[in-house]
């Protein structure tokens, strides 16, 4: 038998793209099944109880039960002996959200819903494993396609890298795609260096001292403290931080009070801290809390404060995301095609393998307005444009084809 994998002529292009799109059927099938099945973060049992029943059929070696409920498998290339290790991430969790599509494969399962897109980074994976696996004396090196847990929070990455995910065999470079509705069905998103933010998370209790709303004099009203704080913390970014450097600090969350006539003793805020510059990392919780010592010591009031670190800043190795980037330039076939300018303050626990290894995180465009597939991602009535799955596993292979060439 001719190899047709590893040669980029028009003829044998066209012959890989044939067979892969042959897949579409499958794809969309498996994606739906996902859909019709969500499972929040660390509890993913029924989908990666599909995925393994999936790969033992196709005999690819895999691992289960991986930080819970994380799954890798590997499929050895024949073309040479020894060879270099790719990694491919694929998240599979979806987010408490109730659903409110109007579809034969809405989720079945109540205040659970895919509505970011992890099913179908499952099923482009799924599809790119066994389009491997038929086509393993066409490649040197071996894949490792992770299944990950959590993305969504509190974080599958990290606990699977703990595992050992990226060892025997040890990982040489990692990428991974996440559908996405900002941009057109047919376009990828890709850029060197950073792609996605950091993400911090932070909540404060303020601790005044309750009392009537008539005699304000006898209390320490924890409501006008927590909002003085509020707009304390937007002068951060403002004032604080280079204005070539991009940040953001919210407040998305601010509860107190239990009558419109008693002064609060206890308010409650939690928000978000978001930036590229690694050299930020553990400046915003220093000045954070500075900011909130000093209205509580002019207010006589205390608080107690918890800061977490999540997820670092997402950076694409130069390298990397070069190879992705010519990648696309042939797999793509829209007149949009390359967006590099792509960057946003979103974040993803992709970053952790990023931090391990070179790799390339990059957005495949998924929406499609004509058809209403364009809300955006977290909202109930998320969906996307199916003809992105097939795209994604052509890029999938595509990346394989040139990483070890």
């Amino acid at each position: 038998m001719v190899s047709t994998f590893p040669s980029s002529s028009t003829e044998n292009l066209a012959n890989v793209r044939l067979q892969i799109r042959s897949l579409q059927p499958q794809l969309i099938e498996w994606r739906r099944r996902i859909h019709q099945k969500p499972e929040l973060g660390f509890q993913e049992k029924l989908t990666a109880e599909f995925i393994s029943q999936k790969l033992q059929a196709w005999g690819i070696e895999h691992q289960t039960g991986i930080a819970e409920t994380g799954i890798v498998a590997i499929i050895k290339g024949e073309k040479f002996q020894h060879g270099k290790v790719l990694g491919i991430r694929a998240d599979m969790d979806a987010l408490p959200v109730q659903e409110e599509n109007e579809v034969s494969y809405c989720s079945q399962h109540d205040g659970v819903m895919h509505a970011c897109g992890h099913d179908g980074h499952t099923a482009i994976a799924l599809g790119t494993a066994y389009y491997l696996q038929q086509h393993r004396q066409d490649f040197a090196g071996t894949v490792k396609i992770i299944f990950q847990p959590a993305e969504e929070g509190p974080g599958g990455a990290k606990p699977m890298i703990e595992a050992g995910v990226l060892k025997n065999p040890d990982v040489d470079a990692m990428i991974g795609l996440h559908l996405w509705n900002d941009l057109p069905v047919g376009t990828v998103g890709v850029r060197p260096g950073a792609l996605l933010a950091a993400v911090d998370f932070f909540n404060c209790t303020i601790l005044g001292k309750g009392g009537h709303g008539a005699l304000p004099h006898q209390t320490v009203d924890s409501v006008v403290v927590a909002a003085q704080i509020v707009n304390a913390l937007q002068t951060i970014v403002a004032r604080n931080v280079n204005p070539l450097d991009s940040a953001v600090v919210t407040i998305g969350e601010l509860h107190a009070g239990t009558r419109m006539n008693v002064i609060a003793d206890t308010a409650r805020m939690s928000g978000s801290v978001r930036y590229f510059n690694t050299d930020l990392a553990g400046f915003f919780k220093q000045r954070i809390e500075q900011i909130i010592t000093g209205v509580c010591q002019s207010h006589g009031a205390n608080y107690d404060l918890e800061y977490i670190n999540l997820y670092p800043p997402v950076i694409n190795n130069p390298g990397m995301a070069e190879l992705v980037r010519t990648v696309a330039e042939s797999v793509v076939e829209t007149p949009v095609n390359i967006v590099p300018e792509c960057q946003i303050m979103g974040s993803e626990d992709m970053s952790f393998f990023l931090q391990e290894v070179p790799g390339c995180y990059f957005f495949l465009g998924s929406a499609n307005a004509a058809k209403k597939l364009n809300y955006p991602h977290h909202h109930p009535r998320f969906d996307f444009d199916e003809t992105a799955l097939v795209m994604g596993v052509e890029m999938f292979v595509r990346c394989v084809e040139k990483f070890f060439s």
